[in-house]
């Protein structure tokens, strides 16, 4: 599996992702990650639109948590044109929990903590820690699984660049 020695930082400090870097025109990867505490979902189970996977390291976390709800606000406008979901490591009844707090709607959770598949696939798993963790990334694939945007965000502690993957997600939706 391909490592990319200091390939974001948290708070200065470098960090090794796990897997390949992706970038627009790349093939999307399949993925399964759990969307419930039975149910799978894979890449070929989310076709059919434009999508948006916004990754986050934690859900409880104050940037994941201003991430996921930007995203929740600006979706709302696309409503069935897009389809959205928030990855991490948080465990199913987390992330129900935290979406229901803060009334996210607009996303469904994928959780990644079964097989790392989405992290690994995708190059955002960071390797080191002493429990799991995503990086902070964006993609966008279009209907045929072709990544139309990416952004692997340098500063983990940061928020990513919302207005140019919510441009490629409307451009993919049509």
């Amino acid at each position: 599996m391909q490592k990319r020695a200091n390939a974001v930082t948290l708070k200065g400090s470098g960090l090794t992702l796990i897997g390949p870097e992706l970038k627009a025109g790349d093939k999307a990867p399949d993925f399964a990650c759990a969307s419930g505490l039975k149910d799978i979902v894979t890449l070929a189970s989310t076709s059919g639109k434009a999508r948006l996977f916004s990754v986050v390291p934690s859900l409880d976390t104050p940037v994941c948590s201003v991430q996921t709800k930007k995203f929740n606000e600006q979706l709302a406008a696309l409503k069935d044109k897009v389809a959205a979901f928030t990855v991490s490591m948080d465990l199913p009844p987390a992330q129900a929990r935290f979406c229901g707090a803060e009334g996210i709607t607009n996303m469904q959770n994928l959780c990644d903590a079964h097989d790392q598949s989405f992290g690994k696939a995708y190059g955002v798993l960071i390797e080191g820690l002493a429990v799991p963790l995503l990086c902070r990334a964006i993609f966008v694939v279009d209907p045929n699984n072709t990544i139309k945007y990416v952004e692997y965000v340098p500063e983990i502690a940061s928020e990513p660049n919302y207005e140019p993957a919510l441009a490629a997600l409307k451009a993919c939706a049509g």
